[in-house]
C-alpha cells in the first residue's frame, strides 16, 4: 500500500469530519450555494412543514419513523399527507394524528397540496414511475424534497426530474441511505485515497426465497375499486389502459410501472459504485434474467444478472466490470457487495479489508514484480464521523438520511444523495432494464443522455 494502515486510519477519520452532517448541518460534499439558494434559507427558529406525498409502507414502516426522531430537535412537523387513494389519505391521517398528536390536513392530490401553499418540503414515497415525475411537481412549487429510489425509469422522465431540481435551486435527497452510512463513508475515503488500488472487479447480490414479495394478499386487491381512486392521474405520463388494481398496488412487478429488481434493489448498490468511483455511469451493460419460478402473472423478472462495464469513455483499456445478481427464488447468499483491486477486497458485508485474493509473492515473481497484499483491518477503524440518532425504530442509516435532508433544509449545503446521484443511478437502471427488455447490449449516449439497445433509443 501507498499509505500505511495506521497513517491511513489517522489521515482517513480527519477527512471524514463533517462527511455526514452534524451540528453545523453542512455537508462535505458541497456547500456552494446561489444567491437564490441563500435567499431560501430557513431561519432556525422557522418551523418546517412537511407534506406526505404517498402514504405508502415505506413512508408508514421507515421514512415517517426516521422524520419523527428528529423533528423535535430540528423543529420540523409533518402536517398532511396527499394521496389519490382515498383508503390511503384516511389511513394516512389517523396513522400521523397518532404518532404527532397534531391534527394531520388531507389532500386528494398534489395539485391540491400545492394550491394550498401551506409546505416547505415534501417527502415523496410513490409508485417508482412517479417519483421524477412528483419531483418535477414539487420543485415547480419551490418545495424541496426527499425522494424514494428509484429516481426514475425512463430517461425522458429523468431528464425531467434532474432540470426541474436544479432549475428551482431546491435541497433534493434521493433515498439512496447507505450514503448516510458510516461504514459507507469509511469505504468511500479508503478507495479514494489510493490506498486500495484501482478497482479491478465488483461483485453484488441481492437474493431473497419470497414467493409474496411486492405481492398484496388477494383481499387487498379486490377491496380496491376505480372509484376509490384516480387512475388517470395514477398513470402520469404511461400509457393509458383500463384500470387494474394489481398494477396500482403491485406496480413492482409491472413494466413500465416499475422496472422491479433494477430500480428496487440494484438502485441502491450500483450507487455506492459511482460514488466510490466518480464514474457517472457504466459504459455498457449486458443483462438477462426470466420470470422461472414465481407464475403469478408478473411481467418483471424473478431472476436476474447484468454484467457492466466502467471506466473512462475515452479509454476502453483501462476500467473494471460489476457483476450484479438477484433473484426471489433461493436466498442463499443474500445481499452482498465486494470491491476488488489487485490486491486485495473491500466487503462491505462484512466492513472488512482483507489480502483476500491479492498477488501473492509466488505469482508476483514470475512477471519479475513486487507481492501487492493489502493490510487487513476493519472499516470500524476509521472513526468517520457520523450523527446518531435517538431510538427511532429504523436503521441508522435511514435516520441519518433524513437527518441530513433535514439540517440541508436549513443550510441550503448539498445533501449526502442530491439529484444528480439518483439521475445517474437510474442510468445504470434503465441501461439494464433496456438489455433485459431487448437481449441486447445497452450503452449510453452522452451527447442525447438516452439508453441506446442495439444501438437504438430504448423506449417502453
Amino acid at each position: 500500500m501507498d499509505l500505511k494502515r495506521r497513517k491511513f486510519i489517522k489521515d482517513a477519520s480527519l477527512l471524514s469530519a463533517g462527511v455526514i452532517t452534524g451540528v453545523s448541518g453542512v455537508s462535505a460534499a458541497s456547500s456552494s450555494m446561489s444567491a437564490g439558494s441563500y435567499r431560501r434559507i430557513i431561519g432556525s427558529n422557522d418551523r418546517i412543514n412537511i407534506g406526505i406525498v404517498g402514504f405508502s409502507n415505506r413512508a408508514k414502516g421507515s421514512l415517517i419513523p426516521a422524520f419523527q426522531g428528529h423533528s423535535k430537535s430540528q423543529n420540523c412537523q409533518i402536517i398532511g399527507v396527499s394521496d389519490i387513494w382515498n383508503r390511503r389519505r384516511d389511513e394516512g391521517k389517523a396513522f400521523l394524528e397518532e404518532k404527532t398528536g397534531n391534527k394531520i390536513k388531507t389532500w386528494r392530490n398534489n395539485e391540491e397540496m400545492y394550491d394550498k401553499n401551506e409546505i416547505d418540503a415534501v417527502i415523496i414515497s410513490t409508485a417508482d414511475f412517479q417519483h421524477a415525475l412528483h419531483t418535477v411537481q414539487a420543485a415547480n412549487a419551490k418545495k424541496d424534497v426527499y425522494v424514494e429510489k428509484p429516481f426514475a425509469e425512463t430517461m425522458e422522465d429523468a431528464r425531467l426530474g434532474l432540470k426541474a431540481a436544479n432549475d428551482a435551486e431546491i435541497i433534493l435527497q434521493v433515498g439512496s441511505q447507505r450514503r448516510s452510512g458510516k461504514n459507507y463513508h469509511a469505504a468511500e475515503k479508503y478507495i479514494k485515497s489510493g490506498s486500495f488500488g484501482d478497482v479491478v472487479m465488483v461483485e453484488m447480490t441481492w437474493n431473497v426465497n419470497q414467493p409474496g414479495r411486492w405481492r398484496v394478499y388477494p383481499n387487498k386487491v379486490n377491496d380496491i375499486k376505480e372509484s376509490d381512486t384516480d387512475w388517470k392521474r395514477y398513470l402520469m405520463n404511461r400509457p393509458y389502459e383500463k384500470w387494474n388494481p394489481r398494477k396500482y398496488l403491485e406496480y413492482r412487478l409491472f413494466w413500465p410501472f416499475s422496472s422491479g429488481i433494477p430500480g428496487q434493489w440494484m438502485a441502491h448498490q450500483i450507487d455506492t459504485v459511482h460514488w466510490f468511483t466518480g464514474l457517472a455511469h457504466p459504459r455498457s451493460v449486458a443483462a438477462n434474467g426470466g420470470i422461472y419460478l414465481w407464475k403469478d402473472g408478473r411481467s418483471n423478472f424473478d431472476t436476474m444478472t447484468a454484467v457492466f462495464d466502467y471506466g473512462p469513455l475515452d479509454d476502453s483499456n483501462s476500467g473494471f466490470q460489476v457483476v450484479y445478481s438477484s433473484r426471489f427464488t433461493n436466498s442463499a447468499g443474500g445481499t452482498k457487495e465486494i470491491y476488488y483491486s489487485n490486491g486485495g477486497e473491500l466487503n462491505l458485508k462484512t466492513n472488512e479489508v482483507t489480502p483476500n485474493g491479492g498477488l501473492a509473492e509466488r505469482h508476483s515473481s514470475e512477471m519479475n514484480m513486487k507481492p501487492n497484499l493489502l493490510e487487513k483491518f476493519s472499516l470500524s477503524e476509521l472513526q468517520a464521523k457520523v450523527v446518531t440518532s435517538a431510538n427511532t425504530g429504523v436503521d441508522n442509516m435511514t435516520s441519518n438520511h433524513m437527518l441530513n435532508w433535514m439540517e440541508c433544509i436549513r443550510s441550503r449545503a448539498k445533501t449526502n444523495a442530491p439529484v444528480e446521484a439518483g439521475y445517474n443511478h437510474s442510468i445504470a437502471n434503465i441501461m439494464t432494464t433496456a438489455s433485459l427488455r431487448t437481449g441486447l447490449k445497452a450503452t449510453f449516449d452522452e451527447k442525447n443522455q438516452e439508453v441506446l439497445a442495439g444501438g437504438k433509443v430504448f423506449k417502453y
